[in-house]
This record gives structure tokens, C-alpha cells and sequence, in this order.
């Protein structure tokens, strides 16, 4: 996961500074269904990602057990095709490892390249990229939580607020597979 480019980090810092002082935030900002929850949601089998909805859910024996809206790469439409390209992977994968230590909160890597990613960007004569997390927010933007909405501002990942990566943090385990869809 590359650190977010200055220009781009501006660009959300600005116009979230507009959004605030225009006031349309109120309107777009809406309490988190894990805000709503009491209780713990226990343990998933699967993550669904729906990238035109800009929603990623829990799932157990296929029914949604949590819903959580998120934020994607600045360039969200289409299947990530190479490094750089600030799109979200689309299709199945596993998250193979986390990071507790991330700079952006938590952080639990996708398995992206897979094998028929790196065939492509090879055909191609380019790098697949890689570095693909569901991750929550940078340690100093962590204030903003849902208004990082208002922007699709990660190079590629899946962004939620700190308090939501908590959550689906401890509700899936290493090897659960999750499918991105456009």
C-alpha cells in the first residue's frame, strides 16, 4: 500500500474543507451501521464488495450480517490492470495477511495480483501493482471519519473509518475469501 500521493491528499483535505463550510456534509454523512450495533457481529465466512454501490458487507451462509459504505481508489471504475492505475481489483481473492501496524489505522492485505493478474500486466510489459488493503484511515485524518465519503482518495484500496476496520477486523480471519464486484 503506497502512501497517498500530496496532491491527491490536498484535493480531499479542500474539498472537504468546501463540503464543511458549504454545509452539504450533514446531508451526506450518515451514522455507521456499526455505530447502530450493540453487540459484537461475530465471525463472517465472506466479504462482498460492490464497487458501483461503494459497499462492502459481512457475510455469513450467505446473509449479510454487517453493511459498511466505503471509499476506493480515485479511479474506481473497471478491474485494477496495473500499477498505478488507482483502481480497485475486481474479483475473487483471500485476505492472506494483516497489519496492525499500518499507517492507516489497521489494515488486512487482499491477495491481489493473482496469477492470472500478473499474466496480464506481463503480456503487457507492466507491473500488476499490488499492496491492495481494506484499511481504515490515516492516523491524523482518523478525525474525519464517514467524511472520507465525500471522495473516492486511496490509490486502490478499500477505506473505511477506524472504528468500522475495528469491527471487521475481528469478524473475519486470515484465508476468508472476499469478491470484489463492479
Amino acid at each position: 500500500m503506497r502512501f497517498m500521493k500530496k496532491g491527491r491528499m490536498m484535493k480531499l483535505v479542500l474539498f472537504l474543507m468546501l463540503s464543511l463550510a458549504c454545509g452539504n456534509t450533514q446531508e451526506k454523512v450518515v451514522t455507521s451501521e456499526s455505530q447502530k450495533r450493540k453487540a459484537p457481529i461475530g465471525k463472517a465466512d465472506k466479504i462482498l464488495v460492490e464497487k458501483s454501490k461503494r459497499k462492502l458487507y459481512l457475510l455469513r451462509r450467505d446473509t449479510i450480517i454487517a453493511t459498511y459504505s466505503i471509499s476506493l481508489g480515485e479511479h474506481p471504475k473497471g478491474h485494477k490492470t496495473q500499477e498505478g492505475d488507482e483502481k480497485t481489483p475486481e474479483g475473487k481473492y483471500t485476505i492472506d495477511y494483516r497489519n496492525s501496524k499500518s499507517s492507516y489505522h489497521l489494515s488486512l492485505h487482499i491477495s491481489y495480483p493473482n496469477q492470472v493478474d500478473k499474466d496480464q500486466a506481463a503480456k503487457r510489459g507492466v507491473s500488476p501493482g499490488g499492496d491492495i488493503m481494506i484499511h481504515g484511515l490515516p492516523k491524523k485524518w482518523a478525525k474525519l471519519g464517514k467524511g472520507h465519503l465525500l471522495h473516492n482518495w486511496t490509490d486502490g484500496c478499500i477505506a473505511v473509518t477506524n472504528e468500522e476496520i475495528d469491527e471487521i477486523w475481528k469478524a473475519v480471519d486470515n484465508g476468508i475469501v472476499i469478491e470484489i464486484r463492479p
